[in-house]
């Protein structure tokens, strides 16, 4: 068995090294947009709305070879301002998932702003999951993502990480409980 997941890895490997994008994004394909990040909504709209709000594919504008849609105008030229301040961490992937090194799923309706800048979770639950420990795993995620993710292949990188875990690696068993025992009233 040990044999096989070093096959499978290897050849995983060679994959990424020949042909596969090492962009690091949570992007979908939609019409004429290859990267769309997320999902067409707008990133500015988090911000001054405190809501997701879809975009417009006849406003858009292209920073690093990522396309990025806006409800007005005016969010447009906020964002061409400032991109730094709008864009999503961790390239928009669940920023749950990258506490584990894993740039899986992303929600564009599950977010959180924090110290002002907007993080995407791949629904409730792993927000939930997430904010029980802000503190501990926005360090863990800015870890990984920096040493270990960041301009990689998420895909070769997801499963790599599904098979070599990092050493605090909680199951989605281990942390729906450790969620719900925090639920529990205190006496």
């Amino acid at each position: 068995m040990k044999l096989l997941i070093k096959q499978v890895f290897w050849l995983l490997i060679l994959a990424s090294v020949v042909g596969c994008s090492s962009m690091t994004a949570n992007t979908i394909k939609d019409g004429e947009d290859a990267k769309l990040m997320l999902q067409g909504h707008d990133p500015v709209g988090y911000f001054t709305e405190r809501k997701h709000i879809p975009g417009s594919s006849s406003i858009k504008t292209v920073h690093e070879g990522l396309t990025y849609r806006f409800a007005s105008e005016a969010n447009k030229q906020a964002f061409l301002k400032e991109p730094a301040k709008y864009i999503p961490q961790y390239g928009g992937f669940c920023s749950n998932g990258i506490v584990y090194a894993i740039p899986w799923g992303g929600d564009a309706d599950t977010w959180e702003i924090i110290n002002d800048k907007l993080y995407i979770f791949g629904g409730h639950g792993s927000k939930n999951y997430f904010m029980m420990d802000q503190k501990n795993n926005l360090a863990l995620a800015d870890k990984y993502w920096s040493e270990e993710v960041s301009g990689k292949n998420p895909l070769i990188q997801r499963y790599k990480r599904l098979v070599f875990r990092v050493p605090h690696y909680k199951s989605g068993k281990e942390l729906e409980a450790e969620w719900q025992a925090r639920q529990m009233p205190k006496n």
